[in-house]
């Protein structure tokens, strides 16, 4: 299938890529895209961000694992992909995508939702504590760098790239301030296309981060008071 409408650059267009870059597949033949997930709204959202209606499929792996599949044939968007940075068997050899500037934050929100992570922790040592990190990850150490040095240049933001040693996984993980700063540009409005599940959980851990901040005042708070009295 040749589409007729050239791909325009918007903020679904931009998360639809981020989706692509990470769960998308493009076949040899140059005609034909794939996108798995294990979560149906990921492929009813790229539906959306393209206006497309392709059939939703379902494939069960080897170990009886079901996943959800969208394939389909699309010349010009194939060649659209490869002009900004996507190849076939792309995960150990991609590199930089190129992202108009004002949709970068877009791209990364799907790049987040395909394969990133988030997850939140109490430090035993100290019984007020909560530690939270957000990671994007990749199998390709030169893109996994290249998002690091991105949202250097926009936010002044470091991370850390790490890789367990029996892994070929590279995982690019905020801390705490930072990650609040990269959260607040992913969702930068409560309209923005996302898996709904990964938004929910970051929003559950941040309130409850913030409940024991407020409980934590109000405490001091009591205890200055009495001693004043």
């Amino acid at each position: 299938m040749k589409t007729k409408v050239p791909f325009r650059w918007s903020s679904n267009r931009a998360y639809s890529i981020g989706l692509l870059t990470t769960d998308g597949c493009l076949s040899s033949d140059g005609r034909h895209i794939d996108l798995t997930s294990a979560d149906k709204e990921q492929l009813e959202n790229f539906n959306k961000c393209l206006g497309r209606n392709y059939l939703v499929s379902t494939k069960k792996s080897g170990s009886g694992n079901e996943s959800f599949r969208i394939q389909f044939s699309d010349i010009n968007l194939y060649k659209f992909l490869i002009k900004i940075g996507l190849t076939p068997h792309k995960s150990k050899t991609i590199g930089p995508i190129r992202i108009p500037k004002k949709y970068i934050y877009d791209f990364l929100r799907g790049h987040y939702d395909g394969d990133g992570t988030f997850y939140a922790y109490k430090d035993p040592r100290w019984s007020n504590s909560h530690m939270y990190y957000l990671s994007f990850v990749s199998s390709s150490v030169r893109h996994i760098k290249w998002v690091q040095n991105e949202l250097n240049n926009h936010l002044r933001v470091v991370g850390s790239i790490s890789k367990a040693r029996n892994s070929s996984i590279y995982q690019l993980r905020y801390a705490k301030r930072e990650s609040l700063e990269i959260i607040k540009k992913l969702y930068y409005n409560h309209h923005v296309i996302c898996l709904s599940r990964k938004r929910q959980k970051i929003e559950a851990v941040l309130q409850d981060a913030e409940d024991r901040k407020t409980h934590t005042r109000g405490c001091c708070n009591g205890s200055q008071a009495s001693l004043r009295c």
